[in-house]
């Protein structure tokens, strides 16, 4: 007999390309992973991966079943969504993702009287970089800064996001100005081009919460989106006399199609909904125009 729960290691280490990622994935140690593989290749008597100085590639045989095994998860997971989906109960475990900048400057106190007004609705929230995908059910609902979610998640948008330019008071430009701009940005940005005399980059980073802060120690100025500095409302962190167009990017409120009747998830949507709405004006960057 097969033991399936060994084509769960072996999907893991498909997709992380090593034991030691897998095993963080499957909450195991290194060596567990090792066994269950090492098994699985005697008991049928084939190599599944081979291993290169950048980890473990699929041997033939191994791609072959990868594509039925990722096949086997996906109607899985649609199973699951679907039973989940038909659950009336307004409690159990409700799996939550956001921006942690979004979490730590505007949510955590509607979290917090959530869980307070449905103790039977066990909350877990993941406020880590990168996206969770709800379709493997990674996530049951999202809020998303996005331009555009997936057309298998329903919801809406809440509010379209106003960005503005920001720097600390005592921050002196001289000759030219000093700028802060994402890691994926090569060149000097438009908008700085455009606001900005004789730019310069003097930082680059990957986090909001980061460039806050740099442009708050005085180190440049910053577009950032108008809903983390000012409900900060630091004194010091000044929003610059710019205009700038109302960004196509959204605070989305989705959740999967298939969980649309869970009970546990539209209360939440609903409450969520109500308290992201009342922030419209924050995000439209209103209170420091």
């Amino acid at each position: 007999m097969h033991n399936w729960d060994d084509f769960r290691y072996f999907h893991a280490v498909a997709i992380h390309g090593s034991f030691s990622a897998a095993a963080a994935s499957l909450g195991v140690n290194h060596s567990t992973v090792s066994r269950r593989i090492q098994v699985l290749e005697e008991r049928h008597g084939v190599r599944l991966f081979e291993r290169t100085q950048h980890g473990y590639s699929l041997t033939e045989p191994g791609s072959t079943i990868l594509e039925l095994i990722e096949k086997m998860e996906a109607h899985s997971q649609k199973a699951s969504r679907v039973l989940l989906g038909q659950d009336a109960r307004l409690e159990g475990q409700l799996n939550l993702t956001m921006p942690h900048d979004l979490f730590s400057a505007c949510m955590a106190k509607p979290v917090a009287a959530f869980c307070e007004q449905y103790p039977g609705i066990r909350l877990h929230l993941m406020l880590r970089h990168g996206l969770k995908n709800l379709a493997n059910r990674e996530a049951d609902m999202a809020i998303r800064l996005s331009r555009n979610p997936p057309d298998y998640l329903i919801g809406k948008r809440i509010s379209r996001l106003q960005h503005g330019i920001y720097q600390s008071s005592t921050l002196q430009t001289g000759e030219s100005t000093p700028i802060i701009c994402w890691g994926n940005e090569d060149d000097i940005p438009p908008w700085a081009m455009e606001h900005c005399h004789n730019p310069r980059i003097v930082l680059r980073v990957d986090d909001l919460s980061g460039m806050y802060h740099a442009v708050k120690a005085g180190l440049g100025q910053a577009r950032m989106p108008c809903f983390y500095p000012d409900q900060l409302a630091d004194q010091t962190v000044k929003r610059l006399d710019v205009e700038i167009p109302l960004s196509d990017w959204g605070v989305w409120l989705l959740s999967h199609a298939d969980l649309r009747e869970t009970a546990r998830v539209k209360r939440c949507k609903e409450f969520l909904s109500e308290e992201l709405t009342k922030m419209t004006p924050l995000f439209q960057g209103i209170q420091s125009q």
